[in-house]
């Protein structure tokens, strides 16, 4: 349903591009981003729910990546794809205020278990003989409550405030899903407060994890810096350079998307910023962690093994 002062009761997403020559192609190219992305994210997770040697805080919540990356990645992926196959891709306000909504949970989830995951890191690192005490079940089990309970209050701030405005007569979504800052644009009332509202949200939900990462990782890099073998040392590198590059990704294309005045950065480049971390890093994380953890190719391989054999 509309919100109470609003006229308008579906939006037409108006997709990545125009263009009819360009609708095909792109449409079998995100099909196949999108399958390498389900089959990826659901092979991690049956890989580490299959294999006990992985049943460690670090693939616990390797495992929730995965998890926020399969169904973040589902929240977006199949109504773009319409876009590319219909005349008009439409969507109720109910359905575009709750995909809003399991967008902005999971992107969230996603930058804090991120920076869980570099907190893991650090323990492991820098103090490995109390590890497993450290990060304990109760631990891990409080830690994930906190990424998917602030996941929930940044998706409720965000959806609130955008239901909050009244859309008249413009209906077209210039996006290819219901972000926020399109529908800002629709508004035909004052939308200096839902800006500001966005811009502090954004910016603890992205600082808070970002910061946690970053100090995490000085005292990383001071405690590998102590290590005097250069294989200690090149084994310490190995275990943060996966996530390092999915902290980049994720975050880098995240910051260039809310961090900046509409002015600065026009919705049509943000379309390609929001593509990059919405499409692309859910298919590029198991990816990045299958190819370079070398306990998840033994653990492939075992169970690849064990298939054969049987």
């Amino acid at each position: 349903m509309a919100t109470k002062n609003s006229s308008v009761t579906e939006f037409i997403l108006a997709g990545l591009t125009d263009q009819p020559g360009l609708r095909i192609p792109l449409f079998f190219l995100f099909l196949g981003f999108y399958m390498v992305t389900v089959m990826g994210n659901l092979g991690l997770i049956m890989l580490i729910g299959l294999n006990s040697h992985l049943h460690t805080p670090m693939y616990f919540f390797l495992f929730n990546l995965s998890l926020i990356d399969f169904c973040y990645s589902t929240t977006i992926t199949p109504k773009m794809l319409m876009s590319f196959i219909l005349k008009k891709n439409i969507i109720l306000h109910s359905g575009c205020m709750t995909q809003l909504f399991f967008f902005c949970f999971f992107v969230v989830s996603e930058s804090f278990i991120l920076s869980a995951m570099a907190y893991d890191r650090y323990v492991a690192i820098c103090n490995p003989l109390v590890y497993m005490v450290t990060m304990s079940p109760q631990v891990c089990f409080l830690l994930l409550l906190g990424v998917y309970g602030m996941g929930f209050a940044g998706a409720m701030a965000h959806t609130g405030s955008i239901m909050s405005l009244t859309f008249c007569a413009d209906n077209l979504v210039n996006h290819f899903m219901c972000d926020i800052l399109p529908l800002l644009e629709l508004s035909c009332n004052s939308t200096y407060v839902n800006e500001l509202v966005v811009f502090i949200v954004v910016a603890i939900d992205i600082g808070m994890p970002i910061v946690t990462i970053f100090i995490s990782y000085a005292l990383i890099l001071s405690s590998i810096l102590h290590i005097r073998s250069t294989d200690g040392r090149s084994k310490a590198f190995s275990t943060c350079s996966s996530h390092m590059i999915v902290v980049c990704l994720f975050f880098g294309s995240g910051a260039f998307m809310y961090l900046k005045p509409p002015s600065i950065l026009p919705l049509d480049q943000g379309k390609v910023s929001s593509l990059f971390y919405t499409i692309v890093v859910p298919m590029l994380n198991p990816l990045i962690y299958s190819l370079r953890n070398k306990d998840v190719k033994i653990a492939l391989r075992k169970t690849w093994d064990k298939k054969i054999f049987s």
